[in-house]
């Protein structure tokens, strides 16, 4: 499996590349909670979520031919992909779901990339990449199963531990995996990580519950962001030995966060950046007296109009 020296490795290599963003850590019973509330505000990173760090320690770690870089993305992947190419000068072609949000789809053609809407869903734009991939000759960055990009997202887990002392238990959103996986390889039985996923987007949880990666039906409000079909086998892998368990939230409570999120704190997140507080607002994760609770604000590629407005992502 994948370890903290390839983690550490990873940390080393992107170091130049990507931000360390910041934690905030709440005031006592803030949201009504009897525990301590410590945000990771990865909502700050290049192009708007923790993607970045998979998508350069990928890309730093591989030869890069001629054709440059293909991505298939539910919008995230692609821009962190977008952004880290045209950051070190290649050519990108990202490939995105026709469902993709007009936000993400703009965000990438601002990097550079070349855009390609395909397919109702990650799944065939994923198809579609793979297909354009072996007649170009470029290099795919896969979105959550690769392991430079798996090793790359546990590099966020590396800077939590070093700006957290403490941290009794971390919620982290979950669509293919690659975060989860890589800041449970980074935390192995040292911190609680629990995964936090849309009922309507179960990958991991079905995963754990039949003992096997398999294919789901995914929709709802997060799913340009967390609507992977099957979670990667690199997470699945690791989830069987280091994650507690996987708890799933409805749509509602994720707007419910998202909104709490901008009216107490002014902060604007996405669904799927909202996912894992969902959990702790709803009460589908009570935490102990005086717990230490870490949650993952994993990204803010959305607006202040479509949180207002209860936005749905139409699959």
């Amino acid at each position: 499996m994948i370890s903290r020296i390839d983690i550490e490795h990873a940390a080393q290599r992107i170091g130049g590349y990507v931000r360390q963003t910041p934690i905030m850590q709440l005031e006592r019973q803030a949201w009504e909670i009897d525990a301590q509330v410590i945000l990771k505000l990865e909502q700050f990173q290049h192009t708007g979520s923790f993607k970045a760090r998979g998508a350069f320690n990928r890309m730093l770690a591989q030869s890069i031919p001629a054709s440059g870089i293909i991505a298939a993305s539910g919008g995230n992947h692609g821009a962190a992909v977008a952004y880290a190419a045209q950051q070190l000068g290649y050519h990108a072609e990202i490939f995105v779901p026709e469902s993709c949000p007009i936000v993400k789809v703009e965000r990438l053609r601002s990097y550079g990339a070349q855009v390609r809407m395909v397919g109702a869903n990650y799944a065939e734009a994923l198809i579609a990449s793979e297909a354009r991939a072996a007649q170009s000759g470029a290099l795919t960055i896969h979105a959550y199963n690769q392991p430079e990009v798996v090793t790359g997202q546990g590099t966020l887990g590396r800077e939590i531990a070093r700006q957290v002392s403490e941290l009794d238990t971390l919620l982290v959103a979950v669509g293919g995996g690659g975060l989860i996986g890589g800041i449970a390889a980074w935390f192995g039985n040292e911190v609680r990580v629990i995964g936090v996923e849309p009922e309507r987007a179960p990958t991991l949880h079905t995963a754990l519950e039949v003992g096997a990666p398999t294919d789901v039906e995914v929709g709802g409000i997060a799913a340009d962001a967390l609507g992977a079909h099957r979670v990667g086998t690199l997470t699945f892998e690791i989830a069987t030995h280091y994650v507690e368990k996987v708890l799933l939230v409805t749509d509602d409570a994720i707007r419910d966060a998202q909104r709490r999120l901008w009216e107490n704190l002014r902060m604007i997140v996405e669904p799927g950046g909202a996912t894992a507080l969902a959990a702790l607002l709803s009460g589908q994760y009570q935490p102990q007296h005086d717990e230490r609770v870490g949650v993952i604000l994993c990204g803010a590629n959305t607006s202040l109009a479509q949180i207002e407005s209860g936005y749905q992502t139409h699959i």
